[in-house]
């Protein structure tokens, strides 16, 4: 099956995570004019906040460049961030007393499926968009 694609090596300088929101904006702007995918704007800025979290996590438990990868079709987008830590994410109880560690529970709320696996370059979190359709 085909699929848009659309990757991106970031090296943690700062406006990094900008860069990252504004390409997922652009692909998503693609995604509706080419594949004529449907989706509102809570799916939109779900997806939006669901790539900041996985970015920035990815700037500050790596030790090197990261790469966000996004693929999508008209009912599907997945978000998909490579970096060089082997260490898997916590996934804690909501708790809205603890001082961090949410970025994660954001993400798992936000998207359909999220699996995180340890892969050669070191770890790969991908999160799963279901579109209307």
């Amino acid at each position: 099956m085909e699929v848009l694609h659309s990757s991106e090596v970031f090296d943690g300088e700062p406006g990094c995570i900008a860069q990252a929101r504004a390409l997922a904006d652009r692909f998503l702007a693609r995604l509706a004019a080419e594949w004529l995918a449907v989706f509102g704007e809570h799916t939109r800025s779900d997806l939006m906040l669901a790539v900041s979290e996985l970015v920035t996590n990815a700037d500050r438990y790596s030790q090197g460049p990261y790469l966000l990868e996004l693929e999508g079709t008209a009912e599907r987008v997945t978000v998909t961030v490579y970096d060089s830590s082997t260490a898997l994410p916590m996934f804690y109880s909501p708790d809205p007393t603890r001082p961090g560690g949410h970025g994660m529970e954001i993400v798992v709320a936000l998207c359909d499926r999220l699996t995180a696996e340890r892969v050669p370059v070191g770890k790969r979190i991908r999160a799963e968009f279901e579109l209307s359709s």
